[in-house]
């Protein structure tokens, strides 16, 4: 087995620490130096733990899952339905800014970066950390998911009060996960535009997460995009 040493933030690494010598991660570390060999893999190896390097475990307030990452050259940046500056922003993304602008006023910015979110405590976890170029879902099922829901139940055992925002099927799933007699979860239809006009639009998601952390004495978020 791959004995593996990942750059991964000092809170979530002894939180996940068990999941690192599990035989599923050293086949999947296998998995993804083969596919490296072959194809490009996004995001690049040093961005792949981004969402949690940017949000340590304790000071996690709001969670919000995605599925994957992009799959576009330069989209990817390890924070889910993000791209970094100077990158267009994905449709799903512009739903998401476009609530935005609903819920709370937020007018629509030049860039598509959610790493200020990441800062402030909002968790923006993919279940699948990576996936090869042009060709969506094609690291599913390779124990991504087995990673990504430990850190789930982790935080949801270990810590109380936090605001976990599922859209779409996929991440409503995820529920099972969550001890919803310590934790809040907000639902809505995913914002694609397949799926957008069907309960996206209008959910508040931004306004309500602040409302639960501002009823529990937690500062809330601040959702400009700066």
């Amino acid at each position: 087995m791959v004995k593996v040493e990942p750059v991964i933030e000092t809170s979530w690494k002894q939180a996940l620490n068990d999941e690192f010598d599990k035989d599923y991660f050293g086949q999947l570390k296998l998995f993804l130096l083969e596919e490296k060999k072959k194809y490009r893999v996004f995001p690049p190896g040093q961005l792949i733990f981004n969402a949690f390097n940017h949000a340590p475990f304790d000071k996690v307030k709001v969670v919000l899952l995605g599925q994957d990452p992009y799959h576009g050259f330069g989209q990817a940046h390890g924070l889910c339905f993000s791209v970094p500056d100077g990158v267009q922003k994905p449709p799903s993304l512009v739903n998401i800014i476009k609530e935005l602008n609903t819920d709370i006023g937020i007018p629509d910015p030049v860039h598509g970066n959610l790493t200020s979110w990441a800062g402030q405590g909002v968790l923006l976890l993919n279940a699948t950390l990576t996936v090869r170029e042009n060709q969506a879902g094609s690291h599913q099922n390779r124990g991504w998911e087995t990673f990504t829901d430990a850190a789930i139940s982790h935080l949801s055992q270990q810590r109380k009060g936090l605001v976990f925002i599922l859209w779409g099927n996929y991440a409503i799933a995820k529920k099972a996960l969550i001890d919803t007699s310590r934790h809040f979860i907000l639902t809505a239809v995913h914002p694609s535009p397949l799926s957008a006009h069907r309960g996206f639009f209008g959910c508040r998601h931004f306004s309500q997460a602040n409302d639960l952390l501002r009823q529990q004495g937690v500062e809330e978020i601040d959702w400009r995009l700066l």
